[in-house]
């Protein structure tokens, strides 16, 4: 479908360890959502200077409601406008435009599957999870985070998971040490067909890393910042490589943000790869998704 602005009035804002978990009504959003989309917010109110959206992950999505659809996400609070949004309360009036990006691709048959999430990256994969095992599949989870309030959603991975192991990097909860620490020995155990991950870049890069050292496919949501994420202003730019073997810069908020992970330049993320390639690239052929405006 194709992502719509609401003017989405908010339903529950609530901490959750270091994040806020916020739920907002947007009927027209919710129903196309699914995991690997993301909500860009405009932050500040109507007379900010703040004028670049906020992208988060969805995590959570209902189509009914007393209300109509609502719209769950998950943030922390980094600078001025997440501080704003963090301070919405119940019946709040917040601009959304969603759902936005590429979504992770489900498989056609049963699999087994490991999820990789570090911090909040986590919050997309759990409604992935609940998909992959009305597919017959088995799930396996890796979550990790600096300490133990910054990990997200471990309880419900627990529940719908065939088994889930944490990792912080200050031994708060789990094992001490990384969450790709975790991957061999999870992968030898489940079996593993198929891998997705959400997270921080350089985790993103391990586990491509590992992925490919096992001849697994894995599928990656980017975290870049994205500041209207619809591909107008190219600030989430990354290189991946095509299907001709030519690296492009692409925008993660419009091809991705989910990606091969074995298609994603980790090692160049931040830079032009050299050699030039030739003037068009993915950017600049493809057309910003149409936003149409829904008012409730």
């Amino acid at each position: 479908m194709s992502p719509v602005q609401v003017e989405g009035t908010v339903l529950a804002n609530r901490r959750v360890g270091a994040y806020h978990e916020m739920t907002v009504v947007a009927p027209g959003l919710a129903e196309g959502a699914k995991p690997g989309h993301f909500v860009a917010v405009a932050v500040g109110g109507p007379e900010t200077s703040m004028v670049l959206r906020r992208a988060f992950a969805i995590f959570q999505t209902s189509d009914r409601g007393v209300y109509g659809g609502t719209v769950t996400f998950v943030f922390a609070v980094h600078g001025r406008g997440t501080r704003w949004l963090a301070a919405r309360r119940p019946h709040d009036q917040i601009d959304v435009v969603g759902p936005l990006g590429r979504p992770f691709t489900l498989p056609r048959d049963p699999v087994n599957a490991l999820l990789v999430g570090g911090g909040y990256g986590s919050a997309p994969l759990l409604p992935l999870a609940e998909l992959l095992r009305a597919r017959g599949c088995r799930v396996d989870a890796a979550l990790g985070a600096a300490t133990n309030d910054r990990l997200f959603g471990a309880l419900d991975a627990r529940r719908i998971t065939s088994s889930m192991n944490i990792a912080t990097d200050d031994g708060s909860a789990g094992e001490r040490g990384l969450v790709t620490d975790l991957l061999p020995g999870m992968i030898d155990r489940g079996a593993t067909d198929v891998i997705y991950a959400c997270g921080p870049m350089g985790m993103l890069a391990k586990v491509s890393e590992i992925a490919a050292a096992y001849g697994i496919p894995a599928q990656v949501a980017v975290e870049e910042s994205m500041a209207c994420g619809i591909g107008v202003c190219m600030t989430c730019v990354l290189p991946v490589v095509d299907d001709d073997g030519v690296t492009r810069m692409v925008r993660s908020c419009v091809e991705g943000p989910v990606f091969r992970s074995d298609r994603v330049r980790f090692d160049a993320v931040g830079t032009v790869p050299e050699p030039p390639e030739p003037a068009v690239t993915a950017a600049a052929s493809a057309r910003a998704p149409r936003v149409k405006k829904v008012t409730s």
